[in-house]
């Protein structure tokens, strides 16, 4: 499972979230494909790298679990925080970039309320990994 190597600006979406977002890849020392920071399965960071989603709409966050025992059982999402605590999976199993694997497309990394972060747009996708 090879994939493409993901840039700064790539858009991702969580299964939970209502809107998406894009991938910031912070401009430390990195290898440049497409004229854009090419990203590790290391940058996955909330808020630094992954920002919002909108709002989020799963019971298995406790701020939409309150807020939705709040409105007596109707689901009530809530602001999206991400919370990833893994890094990216699975990773190019070719490319590093600074001994770390290089995030492809067709990595995931996962919410702790159990919501699934994949990549749906790179730019200028043209570095195979």
């Amino acid at each position: 499972m090879a994939g493409q190597v993901v840039v700064n600006g790539a858009m991702l979406q969580c299964t939970f979230g209502a809107a998406p977002s894009a991938l910031t890849v912070l401009p430390t020392p990195r290898v440049m494909a497409s004229s854009q920071p090419a990203a590790t399965i290391m940058d996955s960071q909330p808020m630094a790298n992954i920002s919002s989603f909108g709002v989020c709409v799963t019971p298995s966050n406790p701020q939409v679990a309150a807020a939705t025992a709040a409105a007596l059982g109707v689901l009530t999402p809530q602001p999206c925080i991400p919370a990833t605590g893994t890094p990216w999976t699975p990773g190019s199993p070719t490319v590093l970039i600074g001994g770390k694997p290089a995030l492809t497309n067709v990595s995931t990394c996962m919410c702790m309320w159990g919501g699934v972060i994949s990549v749906t747009a790179n730019p200028n996708m043209t570095v195979q990994a």
